[in-house]
């Protein structure tokens, strides 16, 4: 039992775990904001433009309520919504990554400078020029 628990300690301690923990916190964090975006300033003004509609009140009654059951319906509305977040998530994810990538790219094409001469080849080199001098 403490042998799993130390493979455990060591899989959970890893970097790429913490990155991908960190990684859906944020992303839980940027879908809120996604989301209220799409729904309380895209969505208004697009419903406005087509004569007032509010979207996450289409609704399709496919059976109407009766005594005191519920209503069965199908919300295309809040679905159109969910479209129209996952579009804007998808796109900034997109961009997102792509301005890291070309970072990266950037980094790889940056030439670096050779290395530095050995102390044997500084020596060398300053007695080959003693050599030719003489």
């Amino acid at each position: 039992m403490h042998k799993i628990l130390d493979e455990f300690k060591a899989f959970a301690l890893r970097g790429n775990v913490v990155d991908m923990a960190i990684g859906i916190i944020i992303g839980a964090a940027f879908g809120k904001i996604v989301n209220s975006a799409v729904t309380d300033v895209m969505m208004p003004p697009l419903g406005l433009l087509i004569g007032g509609v509010d979207f996450s009140n289409l609704e399709w009654v496919m059976k109407a309520a009766e005594l005191g059951k519920p209503a069965v319906t199908l919300k295309y509305g809040l679905f159109i919504n969910n479209i129209i977040s996952f579009v804007i998530v998808a796109a900034a994810t997109f961009i997102l990554v792509r301005g890291i990538m070309s970072l990266q790219k950037k980094e790889q094409e940056a030439p670096s400078l050779p290395p530095a001469p050995s102390k044997e080849e500084v020596l060398l080199t300053e007695i080959r020029d003693i050599l030719i001098k003489k």
